[in-house]
């Protein structure tokens, strides 16, 4: 029988994978005891550390060891235990979520459940941490892998911290990285530059593959530059191999999401079947539950490229996406039609007045939902914490008379985690009305600055936060502003919308952006507390014009701002290639200029000191700084005085030779060796636990 083509990828995967051979051991001996020793196995590192790799290595030795391996990629469900549960039970083959437990211990052997992208579906960890995982057959290995560690609620409870292991994924060793080239047909004489430049970073090290894949007789000769992932795709993008490929990667950076159909409509002239499968098979492009998105990295620099190179085909396919976009939330209703809004304003992440003001990542968030029975005592609790009890009494108050007007978001327990009140100002009693300050002074400014005529409504966004941000920058708040500004676009005969905030100065530049006027008339006082008012009168932009303006601000105020600085990429090093980074840093302890091309100084260990607008030699000054706070700390540890000045008069103070630091120190040359061998190893074990956060 002819074999699939997912057989034939997963031999292809298999035959490039190299390396982690520590998790893999430990992974076997799991694989070896049936309940296994842990239940739960958590792995994570930062995107393109080769997580997804390693879980499909982990799948197939799970079958070979005659196990059962089901592996849920949580980009594609929903953050919701119904949906995650319905997920699961289509991939096991059980009938019904009640029936889960009992298929899996069914089971005659063990079966590992790998969830990769975790971080997709954060909404539900404290469910899975206490309802799922808990109710789960002894039999069953959980496998996380994700961008985030996880929650210290995961260790904080004892019993959970006695069946889970945490692993944070390091970049390839010196060795595995060199298999790897081998492996994809990298010159040899090739390899130390790339080794070098990468510290064995395996995104890094699959895009140079992929170029050289591409190109014949192709040189590796990286810029001086930090950021690996930038400066490869960078390179990468010179030497795509049609115009038309280009624009496919300029649509796909430009775009929050990517599909076939996005592609026809903004490249109508090209193959876009061809050119979907193309970036579909690119090692910096991910593929999500709703189309493809490029590693945050690759997106930024091919976005800067284009802005610097061509600002009229920059504009050009703005347009475009947005034509498209806006069509389609003409077409849809519901979840499909919040995500085409999310993607419409997604196309002003770049412009620097807006970018504060929203979470423009694409991972899953809160469902909407609307108000449920019991809702109403959590969100007056929620309007009470922030606001205080007279404002509290007003959102009970609307919250009965009009729930119809509110969409809530949810927690992982059903819990609402925050929620948005419209009240149509038209249709509102005014016995209603008169029980609150917020809505006699909407209908004070409509009756004498923008009287309705018939068949004109006005909205009221009356109440609006997050649970814990309250009106801060949040997933929350962002789909709030999202489902606004579906309001704004799909609510027939709109003429005015009203939208109260706590903060008036802080929302003022991207209100202004957005032609939000400043209404003091609307202000009005609850509980001691003003509160100012930005609105917008439907009449005199109507939302086609609107959208235009907002088009033609966004591409006129990019075209005067210098491309954003690219953020650091962190410098995920190996053990291995820590201790020697280490080790180089001492050896260079005065010379400040070659301490910044230290790769330490792109590791966590400084970047969480460092401001992000530092440069090299600013990092190369914190580094400074930790290694002397190391061996202070080294100099207090009882009974190493030996081992530190070992230490100290061989980098700090260094003797001509060795065996001078000897003479000095009055030590025999062995037992001088055998000191400085000694506070070596504690300078990098300490060093190494602040690293990666033991």
């Amino acid at each position: 029988m002819v074999g699939s083509i997912r057989e034939r990828l997963q031999a292809a995967r298999h035959s490039r994978f190299v390396g982690r051979g520590e998790e893999l051991n430990f992974f076997a001996a799991l694989l070896a005891h049936c309940p296994p020793p842990i239940n739960i196995l958590y792995l994570h590192g930062p995107g393109g550390i080769g997580k997804s790799a390693l879980l499909l290595e982990f799948t197939q030795r799970v079958v070979a060891a005659g196990g059962h391996a089901v592996l849920l990629d949580a980009r594609t469900i929903e953050p919701d235990p119904d949906h995650f549960l319905r997920a699961l039970c289509t991939l096991i083959g059980c009938p019904h979520p009640d029936a889960l437990n009992d298929t899996l211990a069914s089971a005659a052997s063990l079966v590992a459940i790998l969830i990769d992208t975790y971080e997709q579906i954060t909404p539900l960890d404290n469910w899975l941490r206490e309802s799922f995982v808990p109710n789960l057959p002894q039999n069953v290995l959980i496998v996380i892998a994700s961008r985030d560690a996880p929650a210290p609620a995961w260790r904080a409870d004892p019993g959970l911290g006695a069946l889970m292991r945490v692993i944070a994924l390091r970049n390839l060793r010196p060795d595995e990285t060199r298999q790897y080239l081998q492996l994809r047909g990298i010159p040899a004489e090739q390899h130390p530059a790339v080794l070098t430049f990468t510290h064995g970073h395996p995104l890094a090290l699959s895009l140079i593959a992929d170029t050289f894949a591409q190109h014949e007789n192709f040189i590796f000769q990286p810029e001086q530059t930090p950021d690996i992932v930038k400066t490869l795709i960078d390179n990468f993008i010179q030497k795509v191999p049609t115009p038309d490929h280009r624009a496919a990667l300029e649509v796909c950076a430009l775009a929050r999401l990517t599909t076939e159909d996005l592609l026809a409509h903004t490249l109508p002239n090209a193959d876009t079947h061809a050119l979907f499968e193309w970036l579909r098979g690119l090692s910096f492009i991910e593929t999500g539950r709703d189309g493809l998105f490029p590693h945050d990295l690759a997106r930024e620099a091919i976005m800067t490229d284009l802005r610097w190179r061509n600002p009229d085909r920059y504009s050009d396919l703005h347009h475009r996406i947005r034509a498209y976009c806006t069509a389609q939330i003409s077409q849809t209703s519901g979840l499909r039609q919040q995500q085409r809004l999310f993607d419409l304003i997604y196309l002003h992440r770049e412009n620097p007045v807006v970018r504060p003001y929203f979470e423009w990542g694409v991972s899953a968030a809160p469902l909407t939902d609307t108000i449920r029975g019991g809702d109403i005592t959590p969100l007056v609790a929620m309007v009470t914490r922030h606001e205080g009890a007279e404002s509290g009494w007003a959102a009970k108050h609307w919250l009965t008379r009009w729930p119809g007007g509110a969409l809530i978001w949810r927690d992982a327990s059903g819990m609402p985690a925050g929620f948005l009140l419209s009240l149509p100002l038209h249709e509102i009693d005014p016995r209603d009305a008169a029980e609150d300050p917020a809505t006699i002074a909407a209908l004070r400014y409509l009756n004498a600055q923008a009287p309705l005529r018939s068949g004109e409504r006005a909205t009221l966004f009356r109440f609006w936060m997050d649970r814990e941000a309250y009106q801060g920058v949040s997933p929350i708040q962002s789909l709030i502003f999202v489902n606004v500004v579906r309001h704004y676009l799909t609510t027939p005969n709109l003429a005015v919308t009203l939208f109260p905030v706590a903060d008036v100065n802080f929302w003022a530049g991207v209100f202004g952006y957005a032609s939000l006027d400043r209404i003091p008339s609307a202000d009005f006082t609850v509980g001691g507390r003003r509160y100012g008012v930005y609105g917008h009168d439907w009449r005199v932009m109507p939302p086609g014009a609107w959208l235009a303006l907002l088009a033609e601000r966004e591409t006129v105020l990019l075209s005067d701002v210098p491309p954003p600085v690219p953020r650091r990429t962190l410098t995920v090093l190996s053990q291995e290639d820590f201790s020697e980074a280490v080790r180089e840093a001492l050896r260079n302890w005065n010379q400040i200029e070659r301490q910044a091309t230290n790769p330490l100084i792109n590791s966590r260990l400084v970047a969480e000191r460092a401001h992000p607008e530092d440069g090299d030699l600013a990092r190369a000054g914190h580094l400074q700084a930790i290694l002397e706070e190391a061996l202070a700390g080294l100099a207090r540890v009882p009974r190493a005085e030996k081992a530190y000045r070992a230490v100290y008069y061989t980098y700090i103070q260094p003797a001509p030779t060795q065996e001078q630091a000897a003479e000095r120190l009055d030590l025999p040359f062995s037992t001088y060796r055998r000191h400085l061998k000694t506070g070596l190893e504690w300078l990098i074990a300490q060093l190494w636990g602040l690293e990666i956060g033991k």
